[in-house]
């Protein structure tokens, strides 16, 4: 069978042997497929590091779209709990013998198992990525901003601490910085994707914030727009907006060659903010995006900024 990308993550073969090469252009594809601005991100990074930063995507990836599609299970009745809980252990037991020096014939773990060969990426932080994700599985509302905080650590900073050891940096205080580019990416995330988790019943926000701007659930739910929610979306931005202005501390601390990609990428996640605004906060019915021009249009920008910043 060809690990070839089809669209889905998951891999049926697990007989035929594949090579490192075919394991890692099945981590770009997946790439490719899902993640338009990271992948033309890292499209301007140093050949050796693009490989090892597609298996790390790939694999979020694919634990992402098994809890998503276990959760539609669920829904349905077609998995239970249990089930899902065996198969996220499943893929810890697999990252663990990985990280033992052994891998199954599996792609996303067969580059992983090369990527540690080359870099140093603790084990709690993949592991503390599907224990992330996992959250979503029985999804709880966050009543605070700190509980909303621990979430978007795990699903998406722990994805900037695990880049940066591929990135290299020159100061430990970039990890930080990491970390807060994490947390703005998550928010901007779950600012623009209101609407899809409304029709799932669900709300990001945290509890106590609604009630501070006077906008109740029941609103939420029913996607009614008025002051009081302009307001809370002007709050929320806001905030994404001052993590991503601590984070761009953060890339002048990387080595040279990876700084550029890291700005785009951030730039123009940075950027949805603004599409947000320019679609008049309408989250429920529009989906706020950067057209491939409108992303390549700040190469010129982003390129001086880092190179003054050096």
């Amino acid at each position: 069978m060809n690990y070839s990308y089809n669209g889905k993550t998951s891999v049926k073969d697990a007989e035929k042997p594949i090579t490192l090469e075919n394991a890692y252009q099945y981590c770009r594809q997946i790439s490719k497929h899902h993640a338009k601005t990271f992948y033309l991100a890292s499209m301007f990074l140093p050949k050796k590091q693009q490989n090892p930063i597609f298996a790390i995507y790939a694999l979020l990836r694919t634990v992402d779209d098994l809890v998503d599609l276990a959760e539609e299970k669920l829904s349905n009745g077609l998995i239970t709990r249990d089930e899902i809980t065996r198969l996220l252990e499943e893929w810890k037991r697999k990252l663990k013998q990985c990280y033992a020096g052994k891998h199954e014939n599996d792609p996303i773990m067969m580059a992983w198992h090369d990527t540690l060969k080359s870099y140093t990426i603790p084990l709690e932080l993949p592991l503390d990525l599907m224990d992330g994700v996992a959250m979503d599985i029985e999804f709880k509302p966050f009543e605070t901003f700190d509980e909303l905080y621990v979430y978007c650590y795990k699903v998406a900073s722990v994805v900037g601490l695990m880049t940066s050891e591929i990135f290299g940096y020159r100061n430990k205080e970039a990890l930080q910085h990491a970390i807060e580019l994490g947390v703005a990416m998550q928010l901007t995330n779950i600012l623009r994707d209101i609407g899809e988790d409304v029709d799932r019943g669900r709300i990001y926000l945290p509890l106590e914030e609604l009630r501070r701007f006077n906008y109740s659930p029941e609103e939420f739910m029913q996607k009614k727009i008025n002051g009081n929610f302009i307001d809370l979306m002007k709050f929320q931005i806001d905030r994404a907006r001052r993590y991503y202005r601590e984070s761009d501390k953060g890339i002048p601390m990387l080595e040279g060659g990876s700084r550029f990609a890291v700005g785009i990428s951030s730039t123009n996640y940075h950027n949805i903010l603004s599409a947000i605004e320019q679609n008049e906060y309408d989250v429920f019915t529009k989906r706020a995006y950067r057209s491939f021009y409108q992303k390549i249009s700040t190469i010129p920008y982003v390129w001086y900024k880092c190179r003054v910043a050096s």
